[in-house]
């Protein structure tokens, strides 16, 4: 069945445009009566719209006969952990403050499958139960959350000094409460939330601030977060940007795992890497769900993004922005983050994101893939893909030579404005 409202990661657009507290209200009841739950947990990232949508939600969920708990600010990774039956978060992730989300977790984690997003599109005109359900609050659950991650994946940070970024989201004030109750010396930045501000010049869509912050202030290391806490990026001491591949790549050397999982994004410099350290690695489509889905079926636990999604599934069900970067600064082992991120070459990537009308690859784009893929072979590589949560078309091109992956991805990328622009 095809889907109409789903992209890569729920359904997900402009407030009062695309999502409206209507369809907001028909997915929750939708979703109730596709799962058959008895309990919806629900949280929302610090969106000024999310109060709204979180009511409407509730109002959907009720009405199929369910019990909404709604849980109020959360990380989205905290939802994943709470829900027994069902969990949704209200959150555009790192899209602008005008967009909102809702995002849908199974028990146990799991994230749908495209044919289970279907059945939900399927059920959004259906109209209310016989029985009306209840709606409670959740007051305890971020407190619950945050003695979760310290006590399964914090170790003893005394003496490191760390910048972080909560890019005025869900782990506002929780994130550098972590750090600092494992002995690190924290400060916070994009750490007060107006319901304008989110990703808004801070966070994991923009280093610069944090940056600034770890050169300006002699830090040992940064860490940004997105708007909903399941992604996370990192800063060395020299403010180099440290991206999700290196972190993965240095997780991987440092818990010992023999296999991971990542997806087509990643570097050529990772795969080598792990090639020489005997890593099994597994390649999957963008998307941190396909990755989750990757390990399960493996039975791996370490796997993620370059855009920082990083899982590690040991104690925990998803993808985890705070666990994540309590295991990078547990990895260092008094060594600098720039030393241990530098094990793993980059290969240069020039990437840019086309805005088009309708995102979606043509023959003639495909033809002009194969063959640039076909000339550089090993050393290099160019991949195309519609986003699926904004308008744009997404180039990359990857090279031993930066110019040549310059060279590859603006001839691409002009050839996606003649096409669908």
């Amino acid at each position: 069945m095809e889907r109409r409202y789903f992209g890569t990661d729920g359904v997900r657009g402009v407030v009062g445009e695309f999502l409206t507290p209507d369809l907001v209200e028909r997915l929750g009841r939708a979703a109730t009566i596709w799962s058959g739950a008895g309990e919806v947990f629900v949280g929302r990232d610090t969106r000024a719209s999310g109060p709204e949508l979180e009511d409407a939600l509730a109002r959907g969920a009720a009405s199929a006969g369910g019990v909404a708990i709604l849980g109020g600010v959360l990380p989205t990774p905290a939802v994943a952990l709470a829900a027994r039956e069902l969990g949704i978060v209200i959150s555009a992730s790192h899209n602008p403050p005008a967009y909102n989300g809702v995002k849908f977790f199974v028990g146990g984690g799991g994230k749908l499958t495209d044919e289970q997003e279907a059945e939900i599109e399927q059920l959004l005109g259906a109209g209310p139960a016989r029985q009306t359900g209840t709606i409670h609050r959740a007051d305890d659950a971020a407190t619950g959350y945050l003695e979760h991650v310290v006590e399964r994946f914090g170790s003893d940070l005394a003496g490191l000094r760390i910048a972080v970024d909560c890019a005025n989201g869900a782990y506002s004030g929780l994130a550098p409460a972590a750090l600092a109750r494992l002995g690190a010396d924290v400060l916070s930045i994009g750490d007060t939330p107006d319901g304008t501000n989110i990703n808004v010049g801070c966070g994991a869509t923009d280093l610069a601030a944090l940056q600034r912050a770890v050169v300006e202030g002699g830090f040992d290391l940064g860490i940004a977060f997105d708007g909903d806490g399941d992604r996370m990026l990192a800063v060395d001491e020299r403010g180099n940007a440290v991206d999700g591949d290196q972190i993965v790549a240095v997780l991987a050397l440092d818990l010992g795992v023999d296999l991971v999982a990542v997806t087509e994004m990643t570097n050529l410099g990772f795969h080598l890497l792990m090639r020489d350290h005997g890593v099994r690695v597994l390649t999957t489509p963008v998307g941190d769900r396909h990755v989750l889905e990757a390990l399960r079926r493996e039975g791996g636990v370490l796997g993620g993004e370059q855009s920082g999604h990083i899982l590690y599934l040991r104690d925990h069900v998803t993808g985890d922005g705070l666990a994540a970067a309590l295991l990078l600064c547990g990895a260092l082992h008094g060594r600098r983050l720039g030393e241990v991120a530098g094990a793993m070459r980059r290969y240069p990537q020039v990437k840019e994101n086309v805005r088009v009308g309708m995102p979606r690859l043509t023959a003639g784009i495909a033809d002009v893939v194969n063959r640039y893929n076909g000339k550089l072979g090993g050393s290099g590589r160019v991949l195309v893909r519609p986003s699926g949560t904004e308008p744009f078309v997404r180039v990359l091109a990857e090279a031993e030579d930066e110019a040549v992956a310059a060279e590859a991805c603006a001839t691409i990328a002009a050839l996606v404005r003649e096409e669908l622009g």
